[in-house]
């Protein structure tokens, strides 16, 4: 069991850097841009969610309060709880593009409620659509969260 001593050592270690810091703002910042672009779509353009991007929503809202807290606080312990529902979104995003990019998934893009889960509402160069927006946001998320889990692990190594 850690002592308070030792948190403070792994903290003064991870501090120096101050990269770590950096990385769980900028993971922050992922999440809230990615909960206002969800919202602009829903709320400003009027484009109503369907059911996996409600899903995706379930996952992204709740980590733009846990990751500002999280930076705030400098408790670089919370990428553990994070990496999984990051994950979770990653996998969710994906079956969702996939559903509206290709064949493979199309009947339950179809069916997945009232609002059929296949519709592009946008699609920019081709590819870029609401579900591929959330997929890179998890991703970027994702990254940045394992790479402080990484970064954590080490500088207690070392204290």
């Amino acid at each position: 069991m850690q002592t308070k001593t030792d948190r403070r050592r792994v903290r003064a270690a991870i501090g120096n850097a101050g990269f770590v810091e950096q990385l769980m703002y900028l993971s922050w910042a992922v999440s809230v841009i990615a909960t206002l672009g969800s919202l602009y779509f829903s709320e400003v353009v009027g484009y109503p969610p369907c059911t996996y991007c409600w899903v995706q929503r379930i996952l992204m809202y709740p980590l733009t309060i846990w990751l500002g807290m999280a930076a705030v606080r400098k408790d670089y312990g919370q990428s553990l709880y994070v990496l999984p529902i990051s994950s979770l979104g990653i996998a969710m995003s994906t079956f969702h593009y996939l559903s509206q990019k290709t064949s493979w998934f199309e009947k339950a893009g179809a069916s997945c409620g009232i609002i059929p889960c296949n519709i592009e509402y946008i699609n920019w160069f081709g590819f870029v659509t609401i579900p591929f927006l959330a997929l890179i946001a998890f991703i970027l998320i994702t990254v940045l969260q394992a790479i402080v889990f990484i970064g954590v692990r080490n500088a207690r190594k070392t204290a």
